[in-house]
């Protein structure tokens, strides 16, 4: 995709969707890092249920902690893998506590020493929180820009490096949101719905999708992401 469909490819998006947001739900940046930890392998959806009586109770790490592991537990049995999550929520509270008082850091490397917390965790949390120009690669956008051709690559890295690159300066905040969104809701995994697609005609995919309830043609195209 070249510079001049790129800018315009977000100036659809941005017209469409002036200001996007993240589809968790906090109250501040501590929660903000919490429902990301918590969302790894979980829905949005599934995440929120879990935590709006959670974040009634707990607002900061030092409440966090004294929750304490069963009591955090109660309140995200229903997400997958709560054990671990539990675990390293209060881990992470606990430095958070001794070592940032109480705050979130606005530095990649100080979360990413957070346990439960990677790189796409991190600027998903920097971006939400401090807006940062980064870009959190999940599956949606990982399979994004590999279909339109915006940042090809064979890795998450990869992808964000090259968005990194190609995105340009009015869109570099909203463009993980951007991105995200439409991945979930109209370029989607098994048949993206290219009929109602608002960047259809800058996309490079060659299996669009053009009537509805038209199936594509081209499985292998999915990628690693093809269940989500």
């Amino acid at each position: 995709m070249k510079k001049d469909q790129i800018f315009e490819f977000f100036h659809r998006l941005a017209e469409a969707n002036p200001d996007p947001q993240t589809e968790l739900e906090y109250g501040n940046d501590y929660q903000l890092l919490v429902a990301v930890v918590l969302s790894a392998q979980s829905t949005d959806v599934g995440v929120n249920k879990a935590t709006r009586a959670l974040f009634r109770e707990v607002k900061t790490p030092a409440q966090m902690i004294a929750l304490g592991e069963d009591g955090l537990k109660q309140h995200i049995k229903t997400i997958g893998l709560f054990n671990a999550k539990a675990k390293n929520v209060i881990a992470l509270s606990e430095i958070l506590e001794r070592e940032h008082g109480g705050q979130v850091p606005a530095d990649r490397d100080a979360l990413t020493a957070l346990p439960g917390v990677g790189r796409k965790t991190a600027n998903v949390v920097l971006n939400g929180a401090h807006g940062a120009e980064t870009f959190a690669v999940d599956t949606h956008i990982f399979r994004v820009c590999n279909r339109t051709g915006l940042a090809r690559g064979k890795t998450p890295l990869a992808v964000e490096k090259g968005l990194e690159k190609n995105v340009p300066g009015p869109f570099r905040v909203g463009a993980h949101h951007w991105l995200i969104l439409h991945g979930r809701y109209i370029c989607k995994a098994r048949t993206p719905e290219c009929w109602r697609c608002p960047v259809v005609d800058l996309c490079g995919y060659k299996a669009k999708v053009m009537e509805r309830g038209a199936k594509s043609a081209k499985k292998k195209d999915m990628g690693p992401d093809a269940q989500a």
